[in-house]
């Protein structure tokens, strides 16, 4: 499969064009590097060598039996998320504004032509999503129009590849590619009637309807969605890139506007500088991206057609900064955010190699945009969880760690002080071992009790957060809108509805309070009479569910006002509606369900890790005056060993704490354009094995 890269190095001379029709014939091209490319490189290397680092960490953690169930479940769910993250970046406009120009120059020069369909008038006519899976072949697949009838989501669609068309890529052949990615402008003539059912026809707002044909139909889209599998360097980095349709146009997808640019770390909205901002583009600004929690980017396409021969370059550059002006004015953001550019321009220079081109274009200063704002904001989210979860193994080691030392260091002074004493102080030392052993079976029954207390008031918290309780809310709140969604009280129902569930986050939140009451009073009761050393960590902190939860509140609540009602009388629109929300609050409620499960399953686990670590220790200590009794030497040999686990302890702690801030240095420290430092190797493994054999 060969390795596609995009094109900016220059061929000098006359025989710039002799030599690009040479690669073209041959169906390879010149290798290239852009900023954008190399700060994901150094992003991607980041991401393997703190994946390499916790899978080390655990390794040698796990080895020496310092981390429970619970951390190493939380160790798993790192290396998945550094495995898995995803850059995702949008490309937002209205008809005829050149995202699909834009996407071949970033992304396609490659290939030394056009490939995504760019032709005058409406081109990309369902929502286009371009990645990489590796598992998979390069394809385009495409999901039929008629799903829509389904009510399912294209997210539940994807998990049902039989309802996909899929077509295979021949990513070394441009122009077979060309011709099958045509597939995204396909349309198909359907009927008035079907055309409401699928939403493409609305009786409120008729100025809006395709027209109609001599035999009655209406043009539609033959495609809901299409998926691009292709194997580019930055797709291959995690970027994932998503071309649009017009929003704001009749049939535009539901779950584009609700699910997928909400999920978009970043979008690029897409003018053109020979009109500026018309007022469609206004609508959508303000409709879909206006108020978005995400990194914005406007790119005043098109200045190539401000040229005038009448007029001398600084004119032209004059009307070019002006119209950048009165963009960022109508749209409320600062002149930085937008990049007067020309999509054209810049394909053409990158297919024929021209660097002065290229650099005309302007193309490059919204690449080095994504670089030096989006990038480092990702990373810094990565890094921030990455800290977060080492600290935790960290501490969930220790715990264990410091258990093994108290122990270690218990025995140690009960065989020091039998060197030189009788027979009789033998006896007593049994003795008060089967006291302890008699203690640690008083102790069980309440040991058992207090996870027993912990799992019912866990459930109980866990009920309220639950997926049954939030679909009775979602279905509840349609009920309460009346027989329709366009009733006026469809908005105080979603009203209600965020009430509804902000209250079941901090009822979640007081109940977690009561629990740790709970745990720690238990805990302080356990740690004086029996000496045990259990401690309470706090309960989840909520804040991040609560403002995701306002966010999915804002994004949705302008679907149900009044304003809306072209959109809401659409066949359909209202259970997509609510499955969409419903999937979303999941994610929010479930994931808070997740923090408070692990929470709890920390604390019981401490209880039996606590437990089973005392009964280990007092079999040894068994084991060990045993052998005192049968040999003369037996207690100094004793000594000895305890003393080398003592010391191996304290390295091991020694050990664990330079690892780790090894590990969140390297997370707090993302690369931007240079390669990640590397880390040094864990030696937990190899340093701590041979006295644990000892011990």
């Amino acid at each position: 499969m060969p390795h596609f890269e995009l094109v900016n190095t220059c061929f000098a001379g006359s025989g710039r064009r002799q030599h690009h029709a040479t690669m073209n014939s041959r169906n390879c091209h010149p290798p290239m590097s852009t900023p954008l490319l190399a700060s994901l490189d150094s992003l991607a290397a980041w991401r393997q060598a703190l994946d390499r680092g916790i899978e080390q960490l655990t390794a040698a953690l796990d080895d020496t039996r310092l981390l429970d169930d619970p951390a190493l479940a939380l160790a798993a769910s790192l290396r998945q998320r550094l495995g898995s993250d995803r850059l995702v970046l949008a490309f937002v406009a209205e008809f005829s504004r050149g995202k699909s120009e834009l996407i071949n120059a970033l992304f396609f020069a490659d290939t030394g032509q056009r490939v995504l369909p760019a032709t005058p008038g409406r081109t990309t006519m369902c929502t286009v999503e371009l990645a990489w899976d590796g598992q998979l072949a390069p394809c385009l697949a495409l999901l039929p129009i008629s799903t829509r009838g389904s009510g399912q989501s294209v997210a539940a669609l994807r998990e049902q590849p039989e309802l996909w068309r899929t077509l295979p890529l021949l990513s070394d052949d441009a122009q077979a590619m060309a011709q099958t990615l045509q597939q995204v402008v396909r349309t198909i003539a359907v009927s008035v009637d079907e055309a409401r059912a699928l939403g493409f026809w609305s009786d409120e707002q008729p100025e809006d309807n395709p027209p109609i044909d001599a035999q009655g139909r209406v043009e539609v889209p033959a495609w809901r969605h299409a998926l691009i599998n292709y194997p580019h360097p930055l797709l291959k980095r995690g970027l994932v890139v998503v071309d649009t349709p017009g929003l704001n146009a009749i049939g535009a997808e539901p779950e584009l506007t609700l699910a997928m640019l909400p999920s978009a770390h970043a979008v690029v909205f897409l003018l053109a500088a020979d009109t500026g901002v018309t007022r469609s583009d206004l609508a959508v600004w303000r409709d879909h991206l206006g108020d978005r929690g995400l990194e914005r980017f406007v790119a005043l396409n098109k200045i190539d057609t401000l040229a005038d021969p009448l007029l001398d370059a600084a004119q032209v550059e004059a009307q070019i900064q002006r119209q950048c002006g009165q963009v960022a004015k109508a749209l409320d953001v600062t002149p930085a955010r937008v990049f007067p550019l020309s999509a054209r321009q810049a394909l053409v220079a990158r297919v024929m190699g021209d660097a002065t081109a290229l650099a005309a274009s302007r193309l490059p200063a919204l690449e080095t945009a994504l670089l030096t704002q989006l990038l480092p904001q990702r990373s810094q989210l990565i890094g921030h969880l990455v800290e977060d979860g080492v600290q935790a193994l960290q501490q969930a080691a220790l715990r264990r760690l410091q258990e093994r030392q108290r122990q270690t260091a218990g025995q140690l002074a009960e065989l020091r002080g039998l060197r030189g004493k009788s027979a009789s102080r033998l006896k007593l030392v049994s003795a008060r071992l089967d006291a302890e052993r008699q203690d640690l079976e008083r102790c069980a029954p309440r040991l058992a009790a207090l996870r027993s207390v912990l799992g019912r008031q866990l459930q109980d918290l866990l009920d309220g957060l639950a997926s049954d309780a939030l679909r009775e809310a979602v279905d509840r709140m349609g009920a309460d809108s009346g027989s329709g969604i366009l009733k006026r009280g469809a908005p105080r129902a979603f009203a209600q509805l965020g009430e509804q569930l902000r209250d079941r986050l901090a009822q979640a939140g007081q109940r977690g309070d009561e629990i740790s009451l709970m745990l720690q009073a238990s805990q302080l009761a356990l740690n004086t009479e029996f000496g045990f050393a259990l401690a309470c960590g706090p309960r989840p902190a909520l804040g991040r569910f609560e403002r995701e939860l306002a966010r999915i509140e804002r994004s949705y609540s302008r679907y149900v006002s009044l304003t809306q009602r072209w959109r809401l009388s659409q066949p359909g629109f209202m259970a997509r509606f609510s499955q969409l929300l419903l999937s979303h609050l999941r994610v929010v409620f479930e994931g808070a369900a997740g923090e408070f499960e692990r929470w709890a399953r920390a604390a019981g686990g401490q209880i039996d890790d606590q437990l089973r670590e005392r009964r280990q220790a007092l079999a040894q200590r068994r084991d060990a005056y045993a052998r005192i009794r049968s040999a003369t030497d037996g207690l100094e040999r004793g000594i000895a060993d305890l003393e080398a686990a003592e010391a191996q302890w304290l390295r091991l702690a020694d050990r664990l704490a330079a690892d780790a801030d090894r590990l969140r240095s390297l997370a707090a420290s993302p690369p931007l354009t240079e390669p990640p430092i590397k880390m040094a190797g864990l030696q937990l493994v190899s340093a701590a094995q041979p006295a644990l054999g000892a011990a």
